[in-house]
């Protein structure tokens, strides 16, 4: 796989050494159990796969490309360019400004935008409304663009089943850029409805059925539906589509539902199921499946606790949380200064939306064991800062110091 030019204090000496390790003993990816660092009485359980994905270093070496090939002009993004709050801050210091926030709302105005300026589309895409915005500000949305190739092939993927003749449905988070985009994409080819999950996916059934009276779908799909959706006959026929970053098994359960849902309603034998409904398991993206696979291999391990490191509005990071505390204490930071001591942690409760400070959070033990992941948008160094404030206030600095010099050793 192609290798970026990512600034160095992203990386990580000890995560690197790791990582090219693993990849050399297991080319086909086929190992999912974790690597297990022994600090002193810390004991660190690391995930086989986490961190940058091949869409977010992509991402990160075209904006600074830009920024770089560009001086003295002005240089926006249209949004977050990754959903990581220190990434989007070492651009914002670079002087680098955000068009809008990750709910679309704008902070810029449109007219303050000129045509000698450079604006660069995020790692998720953006509507084709967007694109057009700036093309008729003279702006070319495709010079600096960084969207993720395994999005772009959603977007494909969709068009192709739209073209065939299939309505789309997307699961995926309806106020996320990305959604919003394979939305936008979607509807340009076909009549789209959009999932949050499996709960919308069954009362969208009962539309299919005729079970609802078809006059409610408008109002319990208000603003995920396409313009002229008409429920009485686009949904006789339907593919399903995802924002890369969901759970992959919640996705594949939606599409297997809808899948068995229309079959039956249309008494549809299992080997003509095309005549229904269009096959789209490939639309699921390597890095989620690779990272949500390595959370799973890490959770048959015992340990006291889980950290998962990751912007608070990452989608990808908040469903690696969400496996790991069905099994255990989890605790979700954004960076190791969420570690405030031994006794207290600042971190963010995904179901209510609201960061928590929780004390004694650390048991005390002679031996600690803590899972640690992060997400696709989470930069190396931070998993490895995090590792060290753990070592550091267990005790095992030392012990750190030590197996930073082995694994690189080894390498």
């Amino acid at each position: 796989m192609k290798s970026f030019n990512v600034p160095v204090h992203y990386r990580s000496p000890l995560v690197s050494a790791i990582k090219e390790q693993r990849k050399a003993a297991d080319k086909m990816k086929r190992d999912f159990s974790p690597t297990v660092l022994d600090l002193g009485t810390l004991q660190v359980i690391l995930a086989r796969h986490f961190g940058f994905c091949y869409g977010v270093e992509n991402a990160i070496e075209i904006a600074f490309r830009a920024i770089e090939e560009n001086p003295g002009k002005h240089i926006f993004l249209l949004s977050e360019m990754i959903h990581n709050p220190g990434v989007n801050a070492d651009l914002v210091a670079l002087g680098v400004r955000f068009i809008m926030d990750t709910r679309g709302n704008m902070l810029v105005n449109w007219d303050d935008l000129t045509a000698a300026d450079v604006v660069i589309i995020p790692a998720f895409g953006t509507t084709l409304e967007l694109e057009q915005q700036l093309r008729s500000k003279g702006i070319n949305p495709t010079s600096y663009e960084t969207t993720c190739p395994f999005v772009e092939k959603v977007w494909n993927r969709a068009a192709k089943i739209g073209d065939d003749g299939y309505t789309v449905v997307v699961h995926g988070k309806p106020g996320h850029e990305e959604t919003r985009a394979t939305f936008s994409h979607s509807k340009a080819h076909t009549p789209t409805v959009i999932v949050k999950d499996m709960e919308q996916a069954i009362h969208l059934a009962m539309y299919i059925t005729g079970a609802l009276d078809t006059k409610e779908f408008y109002a319990d799909f208000k603003g995920q539906y396409s313009q002229g959706f008409d429920v009485t006959k686009d949904l006789q026929r339907i593919g399903v589509v995802n924002q890369t970053t969901m759970l992959a098994s919640e996705t594949q359960a939606i599409a297997d539902y809808l899948k068995q849902v229309v079959l039956a309603h249309y008494a549809v034998p299992a080997d003509k199921s095309a005549e229904r409904f269009a096959e789209t398991r490939d639309t699921l993206c390597y890095a989620t499946n690779d990272n949500q696979g390595a959370v799973q291999g890490m959770l048959e391990e015992q340990a006291d606790l889980a950290l998962v490191i990751g912007g608070y509005n990452s989608s990808n990071t908040s469903h690696l949380a969400e496996l790991c505390e069905h099994k255990l204490p989890t605790y979700y930071i954004s960076d190791e200064f969420c570690l405030l001591s031994k006794k207290e942690i600042r971190h963010y409760d995904q179901h209510t939306h609201t960061e928590l400070e929780t004390t004694n959070y650390l048991p005390q033990k002679d031996l600690l064991r803590v899972m640690i992941t992060s997400g696709a948008s989470c930069p190396d160094a931070l998993v490895e800062r995090v590792i060290h404030r753990l070592a550091t206030m267990t005790g095992n600095e030392p012990a750190m110091t030590e197996a930073i010099a082995k694994w690189q050793a080894q390498g």
